[in-house]
């Protein structure tokens, strides 16, 4: 039983933490402005869905097009110079290219890389060539009469993921992928790539992949299904009919007014790795504009609602440990990482994090949860500290990296934990000031975030504000 001086203390913490956070809207009063424009449709994926060539693959943690060019013409950045550090699947890369802008990202992940080299191909008609080429293929659907002798690649978290059929189907459209040249090769594996939720016993699920009961991966209390699993020949036959559809200009699906494909494109470069690795390489005063969206501070946990993906491109077991322990830190599993031995000119980003009395309170106070074990994860405070500190050295570069009055435009989401909000605009926002950024507006979504049914069933329903953060460098 806790004792009635540590729940005194643990109050007083959280009082402490609710005078701080009121301490910072006040300080952001005037700035912290409700967008009617902004919707959850447009600040997710859910508008790419109707887009062409961006509704492809089904990245759920991406933004829409449409919202970068909501941005860009809001700021004039038109046929400027444009950063994406946590590229995903390239969204910000081909909508600022399609209104003329020279753009760079950076990922680390396979799936995004392969999905943003292969659309890079497609953005500048590569493979209009191969139009019919495509047709011919989805006539004949080689795929059919192929015994394949190749072994799918699993992970021990993507073990048994398909039907048996399903399987087979698979192997056999490896190896028919296998028989061509790159130029047709990396359109069909992105084809394949982007069915295979839809085709599997799984579902993306936030921190992990939810299996349906029909896996037989064995339950609790709670049985998933899904509803209906795809064969396989319906789903890729439809990816491809969508992909030759777009290739060949689908005018339904371009949305803003102009036509994408007759538009002068701007350059794309990809920079495969982690940004805590690949920004300080890159010169300074660079960029007009970084328009991003970094891993939230949410436990979502990349390498596993992922691992389907990544299991076909190869990465094994230890790659995909390397790979969860590199990535920005949003989950639990992810170990401190030493930032000053991973770059000494960090020493003031980190200085700058310890500063934010916000921040250090609701550290102390999830520290105090965990010794009287109220916290469902011990590895939530590490996390937590881990997030805001690397971000701190993200921002601390993204300040470097721009030209003088460049803007960075940041989605992002606050969360709560153990019954606290962490307000990760002003925090984030804080650390931004204090790094040299005017904060000219953080833009709040009308529509609120809920909770985990976890949080609201202990704490209560307490509604999250969804943000979009805008800095200038002065």
């Amino acid at each position: 039983m806790i004792q009635a001086e540590t729940i005194e203390k643990i109050e007083e913490i959280k009082t402490n933490i609710n005078r701080l956070n009121e301490q910072l809207e006040e300080h952001y009063r005037n700035i912290l402005i409700e967008d009617a424009n902004l919707s959850r449709q447009i600040v997710s994926f859910q508008a790419n869905k109707r887009t062409a060539s961006f509704r492809w693959y089904k990245y759920k943690e991406a933004f829409s097009a449409v919202l970068i060019e909501y941005f860009i013409n809001k700021f004039g950045l038109n046929n400027k110079n444009i950063l994406d550090p946590f590229a995903g699947v390239g969204t910000t890369l081909f909508a600022s290219s399609n209104l003329g802008c020279k753009c760079t990202g950076i990922e680390l992940l396979s799936i995004g890389q392969k999905i943003i080299e292969t659309r890079i191909k497609a953005h500048y008609g590569f493979y209009n060539n191969y139009i019919d080429y495509l047709k011919s293929i989805l006539s004949e659907k080689p795929w059919l009469g192929i015994n394949s002798d190749i072994k799918l690649n699993e992970l021990r978290i993507t073990k048994n993921a398909y039907p048996n059929e399903t399987k087979k189907s698979i192997q056999s459209f490896i190896k028919l992928i296998s028989t061509y040249s790159n130029s047709v090769k990396d359109l069909l594996e992105l084809a394949l790539l982007s069915i295979l939720e839809e085709i599997s016993f799984t579902r993306k699920d936030g921190q992990y992949l939810r299996w349906d009961y029909r896996a037989n991966r064995g339950y609790g209390q709670k049985i998933f299904d899904k509803g209906l699993i795809k064969d396989f020949d319906t789903a890729i036959i439809k990816k491809l009919n969508e992909i030759i559809l777009d290739l060949n200009g689908n005018d339904e699906l371009y949305l803003w007014g102009f036509d994408h494909r007759t538009s002068e494109k701007g350059e794309i470069k990809l920079i495969k790795g982690s940004c805590l690795d690949e920004l300080p390489k890159l010169n300074s005063n660079t960029f007009d504009a970084i328009i991003t969206s970094p891993p939230y501070c949410n436990r979502y946990d990349y390498t596993r609602t992922y691992a389907l993906e990544l299991a076909l491109l190869g990465v094994d077991e230890k790659s995909l440990l390397d790979l969860r322990q590199t990535m920005l830190s949003c989950t639990v599993e992810n170990r401190e990482k030493n930032l000053l031995e991973m770059n000494s000119s960090w020493s003031r980003a980190i200085h700058v994090a310890e500063q934010v009395d916000l921040l250090k309170t609701i550290l102390v106070y999830l520290n105090e949860m965990k010794k009287v074990k109220r916290l469902n994860n011990n590895g939530i405070v590490r996390m937590i500290r881990g997030y805001f500190f690397e971000m701190s050295c993200v921002i601390y570069e993204l300040h470097r990296v721009l030209k003088k009055g460049g803007y960075v435009i940041m989605v992002n989401d606050n969360v709560r934990y153990a019954g606290v909000c962490v307000p990760v605009d002003l925090i984030l926002s804080r650390i931004a000031e204090n790094i040299g950024f005017n904060i000219n507006n953080i833009l709040v979504l009308p529509q609120k975030k809920g909770n985990s049914s976890q949080q609201m069933s202990k704490h209560g329903r307490k509604e999250l504000r969804k943000c979009v953060y805008v800095w200038e460098k002065m």
